[in-house]
């Protein structure tokens, strides 16, 4: 019988680091909230040191932010930060469109489909949570099968930082049924081998999903001046 390994400072880190992700992802984590690490270490079952050490990864994620004497904060909500977000997406994603055609086998498009009957399925659930897990795995299934690994993690770091900081609420509030045609459309045209015409689609479907999410902000941001006065 083997010995089991025991864990580094890494491995606890990691762990914690993993947690306090999917607090922010269930929301039990929201923005500009003040952390307690000593409360995130209880919640966790483990001591403060890497809870304080996933934080400061967090903070190089742009999550959480540290101010001296205070302790951590998540970062607020930003409507400059969600609106650059959705441009960066859209010029990675629509850029990498061509090589994706191009590459694509008929293996590649069993991927893409299956990703978007996923999505489809998990549209007309009630719990954004899967909704929103289900959309990331259809854009990043795309990108990954163009092969350009830089553009592809450089997109999972702007989904962590939209997925984690950013509510459901405020992320899905344009129509199912768009988002629904919107995809089919693309993954149609991928197979049709029409990349202009998928270049086109992918641009527009970011651009009006960006869309609703700024008017959403900026619908909190009146409801939350309203109820200050």
């Amino acid at each position: 019988m083997g010995t089991k390994k025991k864990k580094t400072k890494e491995d606890f880190t990691n762990e914690a680091y993993m947690g306090i992700r999917r607090m922010f992802f269930h929301n039990e984590i929201i923005p500009g909230q003040k952390i307690s690490y000593g409360d995130l270490a209880q919640r966790l079952k483990m001591s403060t040191t890497p809870v304080i050490q996933a934080l400061k990864r967090l903070e190089f994620q742009g999550l959480v932010r540290h101010e001296p004497n205070r302790g951590y904060y998540t970062e607020n909500i930003s409507l400059k930060e969600i609106t650059e977000i959705y441009e960066f997406r859209e010029l990675i994603e629509v850029s990498l469109l061509p090589k994706t055609i191009a590459a694509i086998t008929q293996k590649g498009m069993k991927t893409l489909k299956k990703a978007l009957d996923s999505h489809l399925d998990a549209v007309r659930d009630i719990y954004l949570k899967d909704r929103l897990l289900k959309d990331m795995e259809f854009h990043l299934t795309l990108a990954k099968l163009s092969g350009s690994q830089l553009q592809i993690n450089t997109l999972k770091s702007l989904f962590d930082l939209l997925y984690l900081k950013y509510r459901g609420n405020i992320l899905f509030v344009t129509p199912m049924e768009t988002v629904d045609a919107e995809h089919i459309q693309l993954y149609e045209d991928i197979d049709a081998g029409k990349f202009e015409q998928a270049q086109k689609v992918l641009g527009q479907h970011i651009s009006n999903v960006k869309k609703h999410a700024i008017l959403s902000i900026e619908r909190l941001n009146r409801e939350k001046n309203i109820k200050s006065i």
